[in-house]
């Protein structure tokens, strides 16, 4: 008898997106949409295309753009977000609606507004509604893990009813301990009549630090058959499920959870990394399965041990994740359709051919001060510099500063703003500060700076690209920035006008469910 299939939904577009700082343009979740094609998730959550019109583009362009995996979108239960996440899933190959209502007591208090009767009855009328437009609906009761178990199975019976063919539960507030949430999904699964109908999904928030032990639970003992989760495990507070850890733990203990996979694996790390260097987010070092240290041994009993039998101390390999030495993959003299190739190898794809000549530009420009170039230095190269510069209200032109043991550094920087050109100058506490002063005497955007981290791209030599994050508040909108160049002041100044540009572009976005 075949092995029943783990289904792995992925949200980092959509909740991963969520993380304060960390949205992306259309441009940037292209890429990293088929990165996750690549690596064969099954679902792939796209956006919320009723939150704003430049979410609406984005899921749009990753419907017409990936062909492998099911493109889903996110709605609330109104015909409105629905009628608006079928239009921009009308190009996909295979598209799921994702619509939801909060069904907590708390949540239909004193957010909806909402008596159980009324929620009850929307949730069907959505339901069916998305059924009108897609074979393929998702069901999730926001909240889901607080809601009274009565109510649950009756809203879940009747959706199921009209159509739902995946049922989530989602633990939206991280408020769940693994046998608990295991538990109450088998318990919900056994009382709703109908619930052979239905995939079960489990989605947790790792407020607790046990979004993945959670999941688990929910797989094991609930018998759920889709887990949702992120690269990387972004999202909002302490983030969500992680895709790698919950994956690798399936595929290292298959002689308990006894699952199939689709997920090619050798695709994780490369995608972790793109997903932080687009973000910003930082990977921890002690981070599972894709930090920095994942793999290493430093205690000398260890090392003794790994090179007598690598499984004394690893139960997987680094390799079979996509870890890999660092090795130069081009240099200077590459030509064009080098640079092509391994652009394609990386998951990259660029819209156009004037889009390819300018990455390979900037490569050529990057070459020449930097002798080897790693793929981490490309993928920095295509993120922190967009090839949808067309879009950035603000760029970098040049830069020029001066420092002196016991003098006040001086910096001058031509940027520019909106198609204009403008130029600045200013003294600081250091050559950064006065680089940002310098952008900010034209600016005056009156942005609070939350976080300001630098980040070497690849080890081992000083010659490594600086990464930049910079992150910066406004009004109550966060927005991160992220730029990266050998010199450091300029990786910064790249950095903060990007997440300039971020700040004050226009769209509007709705808030959705965890």
């Amino acid at each position: 008898m075949s092995k029943q299939k783990l289904i792995v939904f992925d949200t980092t577009l959509r909740d991963g997106e969520q993380s304060p700082g960390a949205s992306m343009t259309k441009d940037e979740k292209i890429r990293i949409a088929s990165v996750l094609e690549k690596m064969k998730v099954d679902v792939i959550e796209a956006g919320f295309a009723a939150s704003s019109n430049g979410d609406f583009e984005a899921v749009t362009a990753i419907a017409e753009t990936v062909k492998d995996s099911i493109i889903c979108s996110l709605a609330r239960a109104n015909d409105r977000d629905i009628t608006r996440a079928a239009d921009a899933l009308a190009g996909a190959n295979a598209a799921r609606i994702h619509t939801f209502i909060a069904t907590s007591a708390l949540h239909m208090e004193m957010k909806l507004r909402m008596s159980p009767d009324e929620v009850f009855e929307q949730a069907k009328r959505a339901v069916r509604f998305a059924r009108n437009r897609v074979a393929d609906v998702e069901f999730s009761p926001e909240d889901g893990y607080r809601c009274d178990p009565d109510f649950l199975c009756r809203v879940i019976e009747a959706v199921i009813a009209e159509g739902a063919t995946t049922i989530n539960i989602p633990d939206t507030v991280g408020y769940a301990v693994p046998e608990l949430y295991g538990n109450f999904i088998k318990n919900l699964r056994e009382r709703v009549p109908n619930s052979d109908k239905a995939i079960w999904s489990v989605h947790c928030h790792n407020d607790l630090g046990m979004a993945v032990a959670n999941s688990l639970a929910g797989v094991q003992i609930g018998g759920a058959r889709q887990v949702e989760c992120t690269i990387n495990g972004l999202g909002e507070r302490a983030g969500n499920c992680s895709l790698e850890e919950v994956v690798m733990a399936v595929k290292t203990r298959k002689d308990y959870f006894d699952l199939a996979l689709g997920i090619d694996i050798s695709q994780i790390v490369p995608a972790s990394k793109m997903v932080s260097q687009t973000t910003g987010f930082v990977v921890q070092p002690n981070k599972a399965v894709v930090g920095a240290n994942a793999f290493a041994h430093a205690s000398g009993i260890h090392q003794d041990g790994v090179l007598k039998a690598r499984d004394t101390y690893e139960i997987m390999r680094a390799e079979d994740v996509g870890w890999s030495a660092n090795k130069i993959v081009l240099g200077k003299l590459s030509g064009r359709n080098a640079f092509k190739q391994r652009l394609e190898e990386l998951g990259i794809s660029l819209e156009s051919e004037a889009d390819v000549n300018t990455a390979f530009a900037k490569f050529k420009e990057l070459a020449d001060r930097k002798s080897e170039i790693f793929d981490e230095d490309i993928l920095a190269l295509v993120n922190s510099d967009g090839m949808s510069s067309g879009q950035d209200m603000f760029s970098l032109i040049s830069l020029s500063q001066h420092s002196e043991t016991g003098e006040m550094p001086e910096a001058t920087v031509v940027f520019q703003s909106q198609g204009v050109e403008k130029k600045g100058t200013s003294t600081g506490n250091g050559p950064v500060d006065a680089s940002l002063k310098a952008i900010e005497s034209h600016v005056n955007s009156g942005a609070e700076m939350m976080l300001y981290s630098v980040n070497a791209i690849t080890s081992g030599s000083t010659e490594s690209q600086g990464e930049v994050t910079v992150r910066l508040q406004h009004s109550g909108r966060v927005v991160n920035g992220v730029g990266a160049d050998p010199d450091i002041v300029v990786a910064s100044a790249k950095a903060y006008l990007s997440a300039l540009s971020k700040l004050y572009g226009t769209a509007d976005r709705v808030a959705a469910q965890g």
